[in-house]
C-alpha cells in the first residue's frame, strides 16, 4: 500500500472569480501560466471539456530540454465561478483536486485548490515548490488579467 497525503494550497487574488474561474478553464488563458516555472503548455496541448465527465489534459513541455509530461483527469464538478473538480484516474489512487473560488466582497478572491490521494513523490518539498511555482504563475498572470480589464 503506498501512502497518499493531502495538500492545501490558499492564494488570494485581487480579481473576481469568474475571471479566475474562466482562467482554470480556458485553454488560451491555460496557455499562459499552466505548469511549474521551467515549462510551457502549449495551446495544441490543452484539453477542455468543461463538464462532469469532461476531459481536462494539459502537457507541459520543459523548456530545458523538451521533455514533456501530460496530465489527464476527468472533471468531476463544474460549478462556475465557485467550484471545480478533477480526478486524474492515472495517478495510483486517483488524486483528487478541488479548487474553489471564494469571493471575498472587496475586489479579492481567495481561491483554494485541496488535492486528495496525492502520490508520496507529489509530497515531496522539491514537489511543492514546484507546484508553488505554478500557482505564482497564475497570480501573476490573473493580476495582469484583472488590471487589463479595470
Amino acid at each position: 500500500m503506498t501512502t497518499t497525503g493531502e495538500l492545501t494550497y490558499r492564494r488570494v487574488h485581487r480579481a473576481s472569480p469568474e475571471l479566475l474561474f474562466d482562467c482554470m478553464t480556458t485553454p488560451e488563458h491555460l496557455a499562459r501560466f499552466w505548469g511549474p516555472t521551467g515549462t510551457t503548455t502549449p495551446l495544441d496541448g490543452i484539453v477542455v471539456d468543461l463538464r462532469p465527465g469532461g476531459a481536462f489534459e494539459t502537457t507541459m513541455v520543459s523548456d530545458a530540454d523538451g521533455s514533456t509530461y501530460t496530465m489527464r483527469a476527468v472533471y468531476a464538478e463544474v460549478s462556475r465561478p465557485d467550484r471545480l473538480v478533477w480526478i486524474e484516474a492515472d495517478v495510483e489512487g486517483g488524486m483528487r483536486t478541488t479548487v474553489t473560488f471564494t469571493d471575498l466582497r472587496d475586489g479579492r478572491t481567495e481561491v483554494v485548490t485541496h488535492q486528495t490521494n496525492v502520490p508520496a513523490a507529489y509530497l515531496s518539498a522539491e514537489a511543492q515548490a514546484g507546484f508553488a511555482t505554478s500557482l505564482d504563475r497564475f497570480a501573476a498572470y490573473a493580476a495582469g488579467l484583472a488590471a487589463e480589464h479595470g
